[in-house]
């Protein structure tokens, strides 16, 4: 519920209008007596327009459709009069109440604003009704908000909102706050349509890569091939006599091609003549950064789960079952190449750009231009693809640093090479696992041990304590399964130059795929069913048992399949949702797999738009059977050796399965769907392999591994 000490009074807005300022996060509340500053803002204007001032970003997850059905539930209005705004940077006013910072990421858009956005909309039409009644001279209660207007059902008379608003800004805020009960809900858990097809269709939506500001140059870059490299010396002479090049900016460590359009940027920089100071890790592979990984998981590691006593309950056990696991570097590859616009003047600084922290932007432009950071104007755009690559700055770093020596405004965009040859990738992790078994067959104790970057400690190291990353953890600690007997550690190793960053689902998406893994091995050591054995662990879980069984019904699991075909299962809860797929998977002789189908089912709480629902979750699988089947981003000399898509392969339109998702209806309060597909896939596709071969996949991406 929403205190008086949790609002500033209501205000009148600029046109008469009602303005109501809003915190997502009691534990922002200012010092007492200190102004009150919010972090988001609902405005109704005497046009009878809602606002939103939206503190999270768009970037194909349906956020700009679902954050307004939550103000427009309550606020009673068709979600067609919600009109958005992006948040200028501000990290004290639209800090993610789940982060902690002013950026859109863990899958909590809707888990951060379910009930402060909807308890700013009930206070809007509280406030509206009050007004509505004190002009009629009417008790409140015999007044009611419908369809953007309050309406006296005994004299029938009405007001629209619009008319209201200014009166409204002058009533006392309510003491008492009602929010709607969902038997009441119009519009939550209805497929409400996106807000943003039409102009994604027509071409009228802005994207970072779109902004072209007045007089606006283009420019592309190379960087050092070795991370860590610097520039030795470039002879630009044959790049200043292409057609449409203006000027060549060199930096330390990168060269950048300014030009009046991007044809002439690229033909400018293929002229360049470039030699490089490689550095330290010109001699840098794979192979060596596995090895130290593997090597890293012989020594003991901050603790991050113990129950029980597992050395103990190991000695006892009838059955011991170990095993080894890797996951490689991922790269981002989003549709939306890496771009950013910036014009960098003497008393102060533009950027263009789609980010997903927007604060982070505003600070590292202004530290790089030498300005106070109330000079630096971000316009944030839509985003063509974020997972986690968009939570970084550096892009708008190198913008920045070459709009320095550009006259004007200058667009800086990444070529698909630069873009996947200096990501910010997902990072390697080596398992070492093992776990004890009862006559029975069940689990008695549970050990693993895990080495791999950790990106927390770098992004937020306040989130970095004892040794341990939430995020790199998540998915390897409190499993759904009865587990009497369990021990984790990490060991944190930071690859040698290599930097590692957010990718959808990020800590899940290495940990679901060693845990789910592992299970089937345990289930396979007890010559158990794989949907059977998990079911017997899950008796203290309902809400995981229940998407286990009804994936495995819809999947029809247990029916005959033709020779060569599999179906594999996994059960995660992570992000606050409960999951489980089943992948129906074909391999052929020469070990080529062929994912048929997929089943999954969801319990997610309370769902807000249905729709966003199943696409996140189509979107995650493909997202992750690609990184599963294909994905890797693999070092020589230095260098990541992928460049493009013919070599960082994407899934294409006729390899990908049928999908279907079911939704558990429930109560409970939203959980996180934008990365929960991509981790629970990896292990049903291995696990199936495993069901259609009897080979067991411990190594990503599964590439040839398949071959019998």
């Amino acid at each position: 519920m929403i205190s008086r000490r949790q609002f500033l009074s209501t205000s009148a807005a600029l046109g008469g209008g009602l303005l109501i300022g809003f915190r997502t996060s009691a534990a922002a509340e200012s010092p007492s007596g200190a102004p009150f500053a919010p972090n988001a803002f609902i405005r109704i204007g005497s046009d009878g327009q809602i606002v939103l001032t939206m503190p999270y970003v768009e970037m194909g997850q349906g956020t700009y459709t679902s954050i307004p059905m939550l103000i427009a539930e309550e606020l009673e209005v068709d979600l067609k009069q919600v009109r958005l705004e992006h948040a200028p940077p501000d990290e004290k006013l639209y800090a993610n109440p789940l982060l902690g910072v002013q950026a859109t990421g863990n899958s909590n858009a809707i888990r951060g604003s379910w009930k402060p956005l909807r308890e700013a909309g009930a206070t809007a039409r509280t406030l509206l009704v009050s007004a509505a009644a004190k002009r009629w001279n009417v008790d409140p209660a015999s007044c009611r908000a419908q369809s953007g207007e309050v309406r006296h059902a005994p004299t029938g008379r009405r007001l629209k909102y619009g008319e209201l608003a200014a009166d409204a800004a002058r009533m006392p805020v309510p003491e008492k706050l009602v929010l709607k009960s969902p038997a009441d809900f119009k519009l939550i858990g209805t497929s409400a349509k996106r807000l943003d097809t039409p102009s994604k269709v027509n071409g009228s939506a802005v994207y970072g890569i779109d902004a072209r500001p007045p007089g606006v140059k283009i420019a592309t870059l190379a960087q050092s091939p070795v991370f860590g490299g610097r520039v030795k010396s470039v002879d630009d002479a044959k790049a200043k006599a292409v057609k449409g090049v203006r000027q060549v900016v060199r930096l330390d460590d990168a060269v950048a091609v300014v030009a009046d359009h991007m044809g002439a940027a690229k033909k400018g920089m293929a002229a360049l003549v470039i030699e490089w100071d490689e550095g330290a890790h010109a001699k840098l592979d794979t192979q060596q950064i596995a090895d130290g990984l593997e090597k890293a998981t012989l020594n003991p590691g901050a603790v991050a789960q113990n129950i029980g006593d597992t050395e103990k309950a190991m000695a006892s056990a009838v059955t011991k079952v170990e095993a080894t696991y890797q996951v490689p570097f991922l790269a981002h590859a989003t549709m939306e190449p890496m771009n950013c616009t910036a014009h960098v003047r003497k008393d102060g600084c533009e950027i263009w750009v789609g980010n997903q922290a927007l604060g982070r932007a505003q600070a590292v432009a202004a530290k790089a231009a030498g300005l106070p950071l109330d000079k630096v104007v971000v316009h944030n755009h839509l985003i063509g693809g974020g997972f986690g690559r968009r939570l970084e700055v550096d892009g708008v770093i190198r913008a920045v640093q070459i709009a320095m020596q550009v006259d004007g405004p200058v667009k800086v965009v990444w070529t698909r090479e630069e873009d996947i040859q200096h990501d910010m990738y997902r990072p390697s992790f080596f398992d070492r696992i093992s776990a004890g078994l009862d006559a029975k067959g069940m689990p008695v104790a549970w050990n693993n041990r895990f080495a791999g970057s950790s990106v927390i400690a770098r992004w937020l190291p306040p989130g970095f304590n004892n040794g341990l990353d939430p995020d790199t953890t998540e998915g390897a600690i409190d499993l759904v399964y009865a587990l009497p007997n369990m021990h984790v550690e990490y060991v944190r190793a930071e690859p040698p130059g290599i930097p590692t960053a957010f990718w959808r689902s990020v800590g899940p998406s290495h940990n679901v795929f060693v845990t789910e893994s592992f299970i089937d091995e345990l289930a396979a050591a007890a010559k158990r069913d794989p949907v059977a054995y998990r079911r017997a662990l899950l008796d203290k879980a309902p809400r995981a048992k229940a998407v286990l069984e009804l994936a495995a019904q819809k999947a029809g699991w247990g029916k005959p399949l033709p020779q060569g075909v599999g179906r594999g299962v996994s059960v995660q809860h992570a992000f606050a949702t409960y999951m489980a797929q089943v992948a129906e998977v074909e391999v052929s002789k020469d070990g080529t797999v062929r994912v048929r189908r997929v089943v999954c089912a969801v319990d997610c709480g309370t769902v807000v738009n249905p729709d966003t629902v199943r696409a996140q979750i189509q979107s995650g699988i493909i997202f992750g059977l690609t990184a599963a089947l294909r994905g890797e981003i693999t070092l020589k000399g230095g260098r990541v050796e992928q460049s493009n898509f013919h070599d960082y392969q994407m899934l294409r339109m006729n390899e990908a399965p049928a999908i279907e998702v079911h939704i558990v209806k429930s109560g409970e309060a939203p959980g996180g769907m934008g990365e929960t597909g991509t981790s629970a896939i990896s292990p049903a596709l291995t696990n199936a392999i495993f069901a259609a071969t009897g080979k067991r996949i411990r190594k990503l991406p599964v590439a040839n591994q398949a071959a019998v």
